[in-house]
């Protein structure tokens, strides 16, 4: 684990599904803190957007059973639209658990996650050539936003 990594979910106060990392937000980066690379990347990404001013939030989603269907819920009103990332395939995962929880039809759930045949490489390698590191993730939201015409 980096070493600035839990010091930095501490900081940001997103112990289990708990979130407002902004009071405004345009969309929801949901991950868990389990999975190190996904949360690393979420906040990076949280970290350059907001230089941008686009405004996001990041959820740890700490387990898919149960769900923590009001935090969701909440993301799903507060926000246009909602992005989870996980560094496993998507079957059976986060996005496939959010995106049958959300009851908002409005809000469009993107799921980043493994999809690629699977290969040797450094971690950070590893990240881009499954598009799930915050580079990736930075572009898919900045993609969204654009889509919803939010910037």
């Amino acid at each position: 684990m980096p070493p600035d990594l839990r010091s930095c979910i501490t900081a940001l106060h997103i112990p289990q599904a708990k979130s407002p990392l902004t009071q405004k937000s345009h969309a929801a980066i949901l991950t868990s803190k389990k999975q190190i690379p996904s949360a690393h990347e979420a906040l990076h990404a949280y970290e350059e957007l907001k230089k941008e001013d686009d405004h996001i939030r990041v959820i740890d989603l700490y387990c898919i059973k149960p769900l923590d269907q009001t935090t969701l819920q909440e993301a799903a009103t507060a926000t246009k639209a909602i992005i989870t990332v996980k560094d496993h395939f998507a079957e059976g995962g986060i996005g496939e658990a959010v995106r049958s929880a959300v009851t908002a039809p409005s809000v469009p759930v993107y799921s980043l996650a493994v999809r690629k045949m699977p290969k040797s490489g450094t971690p950070e390698g590893l990240l881009n050539y499954e598009e799930i590191s915050g580079d990736a993730i930075i572009r898919k939201a900045q993609t969204i936003l654009r889509s919803l015409c939010i910037q």
